[in-house]
């Protein structure tokens, strides 16, 4: 398994009680396994939960299993499968043999739902979903037992072998666990744990026309797995007195033992699936790898590196107390881990037309710069500097203040990698806008240092006029303008950010940028880190900015 042993593996909660349980000889092998229902695609909260399992699993010299919970077809798809085991590979985790899925346990739930039916501990239930519900109670009254509670365990037996045969319609009959309708944990209240769904499974197609239960299967799964150690986030804690009764109930080969922590909550971010999923269906993003989506696809496309994602798991750590993480956070790992690994390369996104006046027309000069001011190993790359360049229009300033100290009339500023150059004319259009810039250069200045050891405070990035390329860039900002906008409900819609999606075109970029591969990301000098998108042709380049160099969102924010 590639992993960074999560910064060292910090201790947590979870690997006291697991030290513990060895200690004490409860368990012969750590097994943990990732669990998610192939219904969508997996986003950040999901990475805090791979990183947590397949961690420990490596940690204690275990296994961790990859596991689907494949048990409601009405809402899974083979495209989730393929994403999902996309994702965990490509975030640097390995499963070997211990691929497995739910729905290769049919059988036996089938013959355990029978074992419980024989035993007292469930029955048909001819009680529609809504009737149900409001036979629950509330969490201040309790529930009533159904009518049909009192059946006979042979007529409950004969009715769900029906059931299975497809001999009644959706939602006519499901089959409950027999528990405690009068308990204060409304989860024990007589849960469902089959219901009849007439959809065609995407790995056992037709074969079954009942399905279990999350809440049924996810236990059963993990006992027939030898999980040893089922980690779940809080919202699955109250869920745990019903993980435990079915593994007391059931015939199961091993006991696993359940244990919550906090799910991630993150600013400016949903991470819901049924949010993120209404996104995508309702096409305010582009899709599931959108790169503005939490998700590990859209995050893969926006340049974030696996590392980066893996370290922002670990440092946030593993607790019991909800929180939420600022995604600035995030793009500071982001950065962290891009410093060290992205070449540098040059691209002027607002180009404004600079001639150097007295640069002979038509000469091609070659300059070396390094792809890597920390590490010679990465080598050097060429960039040609001809007598027109392009610089970035924000450089330049027409009556500049005394605290700008780039291009402006008369002042010299340093070229990256080239000469000291001097503004001696703008050029405008008929309505006043600048246009072009004249300017000349210092030939005794090459390298970008001077002769006669005179400074320059500033120092510009730039791109020759008829060998850069040309792209566009996409800019993304937060998808939300709200900091928590999974507390706003449905209304979260209302506060996305009008402005999350910037594209600039005609940008431009130094050539050596045409040998860039597919989602690979560099650094755009005194820009920030991009990568080449999915949506790129040879005639069209597509680069997504994955993070700026700095918190601009923070930055905007208090200009505003």
């Amino acid at each position: 398994m590639k992993t960074d042993k999560l910064k060292e593996n910090p201790g947590n909660f979870i690997r006291d009680f697991i030290v513990e349980d060895i200690a004490k000889n409860r368990i012969k092998e750590v097994v943990t396994r990732f669990p998610p229902e192939p219904n969508g695609y997996l986003h950040l909260g999901h990475a805090k939960s791979i990183c947590l399992n397949f961690g420990i699993a490596a940690d204690f010299n275990g296994r961790c299993h990859l596991r689907f919970d494949d048990t409601n077809p009405a809402n899974e798809e083979i495209e989730f499968i393929d994403s999902i085991i996309e994702d965990v590979r490509w975030l640097g985790f390995e499963w070997g043999d211990n691929l497995h899925y739910a729905s290769d346990y049919f059988e036996t739930f089938y013959a355990w739902a029978e074992h419980l039916i024989e035993t007292d501990n469930a029955y048909v239930d001819d009680l529609s979903a809504d009737e149900i519900r409001k036979f629950r109670g509330t969490l201040t009254k309790p529930g009533q037992a159904s009518p049909f509670r009192k059946r006979e365990r042979k007529e409950n037996l004969r009715l769900f072998r029906l059931m299975a045969k497809g001999e009644f319609g959706d939602g006519e009959k499901v089959l409950r666990a027999k528990i405690d309708m009068s308990s204060g944990n409304i989860s024990m209240r007589d849960p469902v744990i089959y219901r009849i769904l007439h959809a065609e499974h995407p790995r056992t197609g037709k074969t079954w026309c009942i399905y279990p239960t999350y809440d049924f299967a996810h236990g059963q799964s993990d006992a027939i797995e030898g999980v040893s150690h089922s980690l779940c986030t809080l919202e699955f804690e109250d869920h745990r007195p019903l993980y435990d009764w079915h593994i007391e109930k059931l015939p199961v080969p091993s006991v696993p033992r359940q244990y919550e922590f906090a799910r991630l909550n993150m600013t400016y971010t949903v991470l819901s699936k049924r949010k993120l999923t209404l996104l995508v269906d309702e096409k305010h993003v582009g899709g599931w790898n959108d790169p503005r989506m939490p998700t590990i696809a859209g995050m893969r496309r926006r340049g974030v590196p696996a590392a980066a994602i893996r370290d922002f798991c670990a440092r946030i750590g593993i607790t019991k107390a909800a929180s939420t993480a600022e995604t600035s956070y995030l793009d500071y790992c982001i950065r962290e881990s891009l410093n060290e690994t992205a070449i540098r390369r040059m691209g002027v996104l607002d180009p404004l037309k600079v001639v150097i006046e007295n640069y002979p027309s038509g000469k091609i000069e070659k300059l070396l710069a390094k792809n890597h001011p920390k590490d010679e190993t990465r080598g050097n790359r060429e960039i040609p500097f001809t007598r027109e360049l392009f610089i970035e229009r924000s450089d330049f300033m027409e009556n500049p203040s005394n605290n700008f100290f780039r291009l402006g009339i008369g002042r010299e500023v340093r070229l990256r990698f080239a000469y000291f150059i001097t503004c001696t004319e703008v050029i405008k259009d008929v309505d006043g806008n600048i246009i072009e810039l004249r300017c000349i250069y210092d030939k005794d200045t090459k390298g970008g240092n001077a002769s006669d050891g005179r400074k320059v405070k500033g120092t510009i990035h730039w791109v020759s006029v008829n060998e850069s390329l040309t792209a566009e860039v996409r800019l993304f900002d937060h998808l939300f303008k709200n900091q928590e906008p999974e507390l706003s409900g449905d209304e979260f819609l209302k506060e996305i950010n009008p402005n999350s999606l910037k594209i600039l075109e005609n940008c431009k970029l130094e050539p050596s940028l045409s040998k860039i591969k597919l989602n690979e990301t560099v650094q755009f000098e005194r820009q920030g880190y991009f990568c080449l998108d999915i949506d790129s042709t040879e005639n069209n380049l597509v680069f997504n900015r994955t993070v700026g160099l700095r918190d601009t969102w923070t930055n905007q924010k208090t200009n505003d």
